[in-house]
């Protein structure tokens, strides 16, 4: 299993970015995906999370209304549309895929398979 982000960048508050998860090793549509993130000196935080086995999906408070995440299983591909972007936003953002887990209400964040991350930096 690899997974390779991309997308990541420096925007200003307000701004937007659009982060893609390549995914090789399993399929799209059998499993559970989800982001997290993590800022430097603080704990891991769970984002959201997709599933097309059961169409569900999980969306962390903190991003509410501001994030999206959607599934191109065609492409093997998870994105997360980031909108409205904060500085509290600044992390490195990873994706990951809990197998066994098809259902994002049995979806661990961080557990299972991740990728290397990709930098979002929002600057105030």
């Amino acid at each position: 299993v690899q997974l390779v982000e991309s997308g990541g960048g420096l925007v200003q508050a307000g701004g937007s970015l659009r982060l893609s998860c390549v995914g090789s090793g399993f399929n799209y549509s059998e499993y559970a995906i989800g982001w997290f993130r993590q800022a430097p000196g603080k704990a891991a935080e769970g984002v959201a999370c997709i599933s097309t086995h059961d169409d569900s999906t999980k969306i962390a408070n903190a991003v509410k209304g501001r994030f999206s995440i959607s599934i191109d299983n065609a492409k093997n591909t998870a994105i997360l549309q980031m909108d409205s972007l904060k500085p509290e936003d600044t992390a490195v953002y990873y994706c990951a895929v809990d197998i066994p887990a098809m259902s994002c209400t049995e979806y661990h964040y961080g557990m299972g398979y991740r990728g290397k991350g990709t930098l979002v930096t929002v600057s105030s």
